[in-house]
C-alpha cells in the first residue's frame, strides 16, 4: 500500500509538471502572444526557462521586426495627418475661446463638440450640496438639457429651408433648461454631401444665450411701470379734483381753501415719496441695458493713453495701478468719457500732464484723473456732466452723467490743498477674472477633448443597445470607497468617482468624484486602504442628495466596474431610500480580464494594468480606481473582438459564463 501511494504521488507529480509545461504554460505563452498582437504592443514573452527560451526568443525577434515596420508606417501617416490634426485642433481652440455658448449635435441629438462657455452654462447652479460634474459631454443627448420638442420644431424648420434652398437656413427660439434657466437658442445646419453629390444635414450647431436675467429685468421694469402709474392713479386723481374745485370757486373762505391745498401737497408728498422708494427699489432694473464686458483695468487704462495722447496731444502718466484689478465696463463709452473730461481740462486749465491712478475699494473700484493746478468749480463739473459729449469731431448724444449712471458708478472732485493736485474720482464696478483665467489654462492645451467629430459617423443609430458594437457605445467606468466590505451588514459607500468613456477615448475632464457622510463609523481596515478619515468627511451630503447627480451623470451609458457585483450592491440597497435605479448594462473588468485571460491566476486590478501596460495612478481613491478601469476597459475591446466578442450583448454573455461571476454580496 505504501509503495502504491508513492508510485502515486509521484505520478500526480509527473502529470502537475507535464500539465504546466506543456498545457499550461503554453497556453500562458498563447495569452501574451495575444496581448502583443493588440492591446500591449510594446510587451515581450518572458524567458521561462528550459526549451521554450528559444521559441521565446524567435517570437520576441519577430515582434521586433513588426515593431521597426510600424513604426515606419505610424510615421508615414503621422506626417499625413498633420495637417488635418492642425486643423481640427484649431477649430476646436477657436470654439473653446468663443464668448457665446456653443454646442454640436448630429441628428440623434448627440453631442459632438461643446466650448467651454456652454459646459458653464449649463453646470447646475450652485450651492453646498453640489458636486461636481458637467451635464453636457460627449456622446450625451443634448435632450437632457434642452426641450426635446422645440429642438426636433427647428431641425424640421431648417430642413424646408434646405429643401428651397435658403441661402442661410437658420431657426430661432427659446427654451428652459432644467434648472429653470431661459435660453435663446439659434440653430444652425451641418451639411454634408452623400455619394451622388446631394447636399443633406447631418447635425447642427446651436448658439445659446442666457436670457434669464433680461427677462427677469423686464419683468421688474414692467413691474415697477405698473407700480407707477396704478399707484398714482388715484393720488393724480385726487389732486386734479382739487385744483378743479380751487379754480371752479374763486371766492372759497380762506378755510376750505387751505383744506385743498392741504389735500394737495399731502397727494404731491406721497407721490413724490412712492416715486423715491420704487426708484430706490428698483434703480438696477430702470437703468438702460448696456452691455458690459470684463476688462483688466490696465488694459481700460491703457487705450485711455493712447487715445488722449493720440488725439489731444496731452501726455499722461501712470502713478498708482493694481494689476489684478478687472472692471466690469463698456469700455468704448468710458474711454470716451475719460478722454472728454481731459479735453475740458485742458481747454479750461491748460494742463500739460494727466496722471492715472487706478486701486480696488471693495466691489468698487476707483479711478483717478489727477492734474497739478487750478481747481474745478461745483458748476463747471455739474455742466460738464449733463452736456452732450463732444470730442474732436465726434459727437454723441450721451453726457458724462449718462456713462457714469450706466455702469452703476458716481464721479465727484477732490482736490488736496498741500500737494496742489487735483482729480476727478470715478467710481467702477469691478469684475472677478475667473473666466478668463480658465480659458487662458484650458487654451494651453494642444488639443481639447470636449469635441469629436468622428462621433457624426454616429447617426440614426435606433436598433437595440444588446446588438451594438462595443466600439459604438459610451461608457461611465466608475468605483466606490466603502465603510467596510459588508454592504448587507450595513457599510455604506463614502466616496463615488467616476470617468466618461466616448467613442474610444477616456474623457478626464468630464469626471464625477464626490464625498458623501455616511452617518455610520468607519471601519479602521477600510480606512488603511482608501485614506478617507472622519474629519474628511464632516460636511459632505449624505448618499441620498449624491446618487440623484451621479445617476444624471452616468444616464444613458453604459456602467463598467471592476468587480461590478460589489459596487452595484451597494447602490442597489439605497433604491428604496433614494427611489434611484441604476438600470442600464453593466460590465464588470474582473469578470471580461477572466474571459480574455483566462489561464492566468491573478484578475486584481493591478494585475490587469501591469498585464495591459497601463501605468497606476491614484489607487484606492474611487476617481483614481475608475480611470484605471476605463483605461483597462479600453484595451480589452480589440481583444475580446479578436476572440469573436464584438457586441454588448456577447460580452455580456461572456462574463457570466466564467468563474468569478458567481460572486455575490
Amino acid at each position: 500500500g505504501l509503495l502504491v501511494l508513492i508510485v502515486l504521488g509521484v505520478s500526480l507529480s509527473a502529470v502537475r509538471l507535464l500539465f504546466r509545461r506543456y498545457i499550461a504554460l503554453p497556453l500562458q505563452l498563447a495569452d501574451e502572444a495575444g496581448l502583443m498582437l493588440t492591446a500591449h504592443r510594446s510587451s515581450r514573452l518572458r524567458p521561462r526557462g528550459g526549451a521554450w527560451d528559444g521559441f521565446v526568443a524567435k517570437v520576441n525577434a519577430l515582434a521586433e521586426q513588426r515593431d521597426l515596420l510600424e513604426r515606419d508606417v505610424e510615421s508615414q501617416i503621422r506626417a499625413a495627418k498633420a495637417s488635418l490634426e492642425e486643423e481640427k485642433n484649431r477649430l476646436a481652440a477657436l470654439m473653446s475661446e468663443l464668448a457665446q455658448s456653443v454646442v454640436v449635435c448630429n441628428l440623434d441629438g448627440r453631442i459632438l463638440l461643446y466650448n467651454s462657455r456652454a459646459s458653464q452654462e449649463f453646470k447646475p447652479l450652485a450651492s453646498e450640496e453640489e458636486a461636481s460634474g458637467a451635464i453636457l459631454g460627449l456622446g450625451r443627448s443634448v435632450f437632457s438639457v434642452l426641450e426635446r420638442n422645440r429642438i426636433v420644431h427647428a431641425l424640421e424648420d431648417l430642413q424646408r429651408q434646405v429643401q428651397k434652398e435658403a441661402a442661410q437656413p437658420l431657426a430661432n427660439f427659446v427654451t428652459a433648461t432644467r434648472s429653470g434657466r431661459l435660453i435663446r437658442v439659434h440653430m444652425a445646419p451641418v451639411m454634408s454631401a452623400d455619394e451622388q453629390g446631394a447636399a443633406h444635414i447631418s447635425g447642427y450647431v446651436l448658439l445659446l444665450d442666457n436670457i434669464t436675467r433680461t427677462v427677469e429685468n423686464e419683468t421688474k421694469r414692467d413691474l415697477v411701470l405698473q407700480q407707477l402709474t396704478e399707484g398714482s392713479r388715484a393720488a393724480l386723481a385726487n389732486i386734479r379734483a382739487a385744483v378743479e374745485t380751487l379754480q371752479s370757486y374763486q371766492d372759497m373762505d380762506a378755510e376750505a381753501r387751505e383744506r385743498f391745498l392741504t389735500v394737495i401737497a399731502d397727494e404731491v408728498g406721497a407721490l413724490g415719496g412712492r416715486i423715491t422708494q420704487t426708484l430706490e427699489q428698483h434703480a438696477d432694473s430702470l437703468k438702460s441695458r448696456w452691455p458690459l464686458e470684463e476688462m483688466a483695468g490696465t488694459d481700460l487704462i491703457a487705450a485711455a493713453q493712447r487715445r488722449i495722447e493720440t488725439r489731444l496731444s496731452l501726455a499722461t502718466r501712470v502713478d498708482e495701478l493694481d494689476l489684478q484689478l478687472w472692471l466690469h465696463v463698456d469700455s468704448y463709452s468710458l474711454i470716451q468719457a475719460i478722454s472728454y473730461l481731459a479735453a475740458r481740462l485742458k481747454e479750461s486749465f491748460d494742463i500739460r500732464l494727466l496722471r492715472f491712478r487706478l486701486s480696488p475699494a471693495g466691489r468698487l473700484a476707483h479711478l483717478d484723473l489727477i492734474w497739478t493746478g487750478a481747481a474745478v468749480s461745483t458748476e463747471a463739473l455739474a455742466s460738464w456732466e449733463s452736456e452732450a459729449m463732444s470730442l474732436y469731431g465726434e459727437d454723441t448724444p450721451l453726457s458724462l452723467h449718462d456713462v457714469i449712471d450706466r455702469h452703476g458708478g458716481e464721479i465727484w472732485f477732490q482736490r488736496d490743498r498741500a500737494s496742489q493736485q487735483a482729480y476727478f474720482r470715478l467710481l467702477l464696478p469691478v469684475a472677478e477674472p475667473a473666466e478668463a483665467a480658465a480659458k487662458s489654462t484650458a487654451a494651453a492645451s494642444s488639443r481639447p477633448e470636449y469635441y469629436d467629430f468622428d462621433l457624426f459617423k454616429r447617426g440614426n443609430q435606433s436598433h437595440e443597445q444588446d446588438d451594438r458594437l462595443l466600439s459604438e457605445l459610451s461608457y461611465t467606468a466608475f468605483d466606490t470607497e466603502t465603510t467596510g466590505l459588508e454592504p448587507s451588514a450595513g457599510d455604506e459607500i463614502i466616496q463615488i468617482g467616476a470617468v466618461r468613456l466616448v467613442n474610444g477615448r477616456l474623457l478626464r475632464h468630464e469626471s464625477f468624484e464626490q464625498l458623501i457622510d455616511p452617518h455610520r463609523p468607519l471601519r479602521p481596515e477600510s480606512v488603511a486602504i482608501h485614506g478617507i478619515d472622519a474629519e474628511m468627511l464632516v460636511g459632505a451630503p449624505s448618499i441620498e442628495k449624491v446618487l440623484p447627480r451621479f445617476y444624471q451623470f452616468s444616464e444613458d451609458t453604459v456602467l463598467v466596474a471592476h468587480n461590478a457585483a460589489f459596487d452595484m450592491r451597494f447602490l442597489e440597497l439605497k433604491e428604496a431610500a433614494t427611489g434611484i435605479r441604476f438600470s442600464q448594462p453593466v460590465l464588470d473588468t474582473l469578470l471580461l480580464s477572466a474571459v480574455i485571460h483566462p489561464h492566468h491566476e491573478s484578475h486584481r486590478l493591478e494585475a490587469i494594468a501591469e498585464r495591459l501596460g497601463i501605468d497606476l495612478l491614484g489607487r484606492h481613491t474611487a476617481l483614481g480606481d475608475a480611470i484605471v478601469t476605463g483605461e483597462a476597459f479600453l484595451k480589452m475591446i480589440p481583444l475580446l473582438n479578436a476572440m469573436g466578442i464584438h457586441t454588448l450583448k456577447q460580452a455580456l454573455a461572456a462574463a457570466q459564463e466564467t468563474y468569478y461571476a458567481r460572486l455575490r454580496y
